[in-house]
């Protein structure tokens, strides 16, 4: 996701840019991820045969079955028949066998933004299989005039699954059709139970926390106790420079600002596969780390913000401090943690418990970065655990499952908005790796 305003070039070096990159870069690098499915176009299986999503029976969320009767002609006569070039994978997420492989619609023609494989239901030796609308194609279908239903998703980044097999997301509600964005309806955050396929919550994100929802392209769970109550939700809104923290048990949602939420001047400049770009995105990620010390339960939440190459720290008692983010005063308990170095402007990072080490993918680079949380946040400790300029262009998501496997998509982005994607290669990718393996032999690893 990006901000509207952008500057765009072909660089005519880039290949010796790419060169140059891969000298530069860690040569010692542990296992490469494994390359699980590969599209050169997405394509539906728009019939959705018996239960092709889950196991068990009835897909439909109970407020969400039955016809839609609206017959009015779209208000701007827009083509929403299948576009293939203009279905771009954002997100992934692995949960217990399925993959869920979600698709903004940042352009007409998308038949389902929240989609499924069940991996055991592709064929042997399929690299390209079908998505399936999840939780089924009418929760997915926009009304025909664009009329509002809260009980239908309009637009989804990213998905994240908690320890007691809930997967969240925000609907943004917002369609980003150039020349047609509109807000359909209210960004309301979903919370699903993955066992049986039920929706647990929706919670319609008020206006007096934010006005427009194209800015919440990801959301991170916080479930570390035992108690699935106790759970939150803490979404960045990288157009809007906010953090929002949702309490499960409290049904409510509050807003922190600050400085550091907002995007660095300097590190505007993007420059991907030949495409040069401005983007002036805000705070993307937030990941949950260790425990803090001197802290029974509260742990320490690293946050950056997408143009910008530093990090930045604050704690879960102060996000989940709904009376501290009414009255302010907070701006000493979010504080500077360091700088990566040249080129790691990144999309999603996650931290992996096993291992202390925080993972970035680094988009600039075409790579996954590395930074063992037992070493000083530095350059020179940050290393790099997969690069490659020709498969892994633009990591725009990397999620951990409760197997403790690292999950990257790869879709290419610069080229779909400001160039072009040759229909013909490989364009989206999906990767898998143990962060174990694939910090093995870097300076991420433990003990180097």
């Amino acid at each position: 996701m990006c901000a509207p305003k952008f500057v765009v070039s072909f660089a005519r070096g880039w290949l010796l840019v790419a060169c140059v990159l891969l000298l530069c870069g860690d040569s010692a690098r542990g296992d490469e991820f494994e390359e699980v499915f590969r599209w050169k176009l997405l394509d539906f299986n728009v019939s959705q045969p018996n239960d092709a999503s889950k196991p068990s029976d009835g897909v439909h969320f109970p407020d969400a079955s039955g016809e839609d009767t609206v017959e009015a002609i779209p208000a701007a006569a827009l083509n929403e028949s299948f576009a293939p070039y203009h279905n771009l994978p954002m997100g992934v997420t692995h949960h217990k066998g399925r993959l869920f492989v979600t698709v903004p619609r940042r352009r007409t023609g998308i038949p389902s933004t929240l989609n499924v494989i069940v991996l055991d239901q592709v064929a042997e030796g399929e690299k390209s299989p079908k998505l399936v609308a999840y939780p089924d194609a009418l929760t997915n279908e926009l009304r025909k005039s664009y009329e509002p239903d809260l009980r239908r998703l309009v637009s989804v980044y990213r998905t994240r699954v908690d320890r007691c097999d809930r997967m969240w997301f925000v609907d943004t509600g917002y369609l980003e059709y150039p020349g047609h964005r509109r807000q359909v309806q209210r960004p309301t955050l979903w919370i699903i139970d993955l066992l049986q396929d039920r929706k647990v919550r929706q919670f319609e994100i008020p206006a007096s926390i934010v006005a427009e929802g194209h800015g919440m392209a990801s959301v991170t769970v916080d479930s570390t106790s035992d108690d699935c109550e106790a759970a939150y939700a803490y979404i960045p809104d990288l157009a809007f420079y906010g953090l929002y923290v949702y309490g499960f048990r409290e049904n409510r949602m509050w807003k922190f600002r600050h400085e550091f939420l907002s995007f660095d001047p300097r590190m505007t400049g993007f420059s991907v596969a030949g495409v040069r770009f401005r983007w002036n995105d805000g705070i993307f990620s937030l990941t949950i780390g260790p425990q803090e010390p001197e802290s029974d339960d509260g742990r320490t939440v690293y946050f950056h913000a997408m143009a910008s190459t530093s990090e930045y720290r604050t704690s879960t008692h102060v996000l989940q401090n709904e009376t501290l983010a009414s009255a302010g005063g907070y701006d000493h308990l979010f504080t500077y943690v360091g700088d990566r170095g040249i080129k790691t402007q990144c999309t999603i990072h996650q931290y992996d418990p096993h291992t202390g080490v925080l993972f970035y993918s680094e988009v600039n680079r075409n790579a996954i970065g590395c930074w063992n949380s037992a070493q000083r946040f530095e350059p020179e400790n940050h290393g790099i655990v997969q690069l490659d300029n020709k498969d892994f262009i633009y990591p725009s998501d990397m999620t951990l499952d409760s197997d403790g496997d690292l999950w990257v998509m790869t879709n290419g982005l610069p080229r779909w908005l400001y160039a072009t994607l040759n229909p013909n290669d490989y364009n989206f990718r999906i990767w898998r790796q143990k962060p174990a393996k694939a910090i093995a032999g870097t300076i991420c690893a433990p003990g180097a």
